[in-house]
């Protein structure tokens, strides 16, 4: 089973982008989106008839957002994760499927002058709570942007960075707090080089030169430790300013 995540940054703009052609070239059994910015009456369903949508939308429009194709129908799907003042942006979207819970995400940027650190920090405690509240009934699978590095291998330039937004000691704290749960980040099951990127700055050419940054994820609980068959980055695909990463089930 291929699960595939992807920081679309306007799933109207990227659809314009060769979007159906990369659905029909890598062939995901499920692929999660973010960042959609839009609602199911503004995009014309242009992926192969044999995915299904389920939506996440943000209140304020043109906004954030999540979205799920898949192939296989999930026996449920749950919008947010409970909490109203992290429901209203259409961050959190979970299908159930009968192994494991697949829960997509687009985590809450800090900002760049940190004004939302607070907020950022309160999310990853609720966030986390409502992770293992699931995983009390089967296996959990989270993907998309956690808009953080994690460690200084997952930068281009970490000592420039310290202090900037996504690679705070919060931020990070916040991700290690995930791994002390017992969630693998998988990539690092399988590549511990460095190098692997899934964000680039749209400035200064950092894309060419690779000047950028590990944000996007797919973490799982260690009881699905034995089924990953693989884990990748796609940095060959554009369209967006992250690229798309996935991971394999045996």
């Amino acid at each position: 089973m291929k699960l595939v995540s992807w920081n679309v940054n306007g799933l109207r703009a990227v659809q314009k982008k060769g979007f159906r052609e990369f659905l029909e070239k890598e062939q995901p059994d499920v692929i999660c989106l973010q960042e959609h910015k839009a609602s199911p009456e503004q995009v014309a369903p242009d992926w192969p008839e044999q995915y299904t949508a389920h939506w996440n939308v943000a209140e304020r429009k043109g906004y954030s957002g999540t979205l799920i194709l898949t192939r296989p129908e999930p026996l449920s799907v749950r919008r947010g994760i409970g909490i109203a003042e992290h429901d209203n942006e259409g961050r959190v979207l979970t299908a159930e499927y009968p192994d494991f819970f697949l829960v997509n995400v687009y985590v809450p940027n800090s900002k760049r002058e940190l004004t939302r650190l607070p907020y950022r920090q309160q999310w990853d405690r609720d966030f986390l709570g409502y992770l293992k509240g699931l995983e009390r009934e089967k296996p959990v699978i989270f993907c998309g942007d956690f808009n953080v590095a994690h460690l200084e291998i997952d930068l281009a330039r970490p000592k420039q960075n310290v202090k900037t937004h996504g690679f705070t000691p919060e931020e990070r704290a916040g991700f290690d707090a995930f791994v002390r749960a017992g969630f693998i980040d998988t990539f690092r099951v399988f590549e511990k080089g460095g190098g692997h990127y899934t964000w680039w700055s749209l400035m200064a050419g950092a894309r060419a030169r690779n000047i950028g940054w590990r944000i996007d994820y797919f973490l799982a609980s260690e009881a699905l430790a034995p089924r990953l068959k693989s884990a990748f980055i796609r940095p060959e695909v554009i369209g967006s300013d992250h690229c798309p990463v996935g991971i394999e089930l045996r």
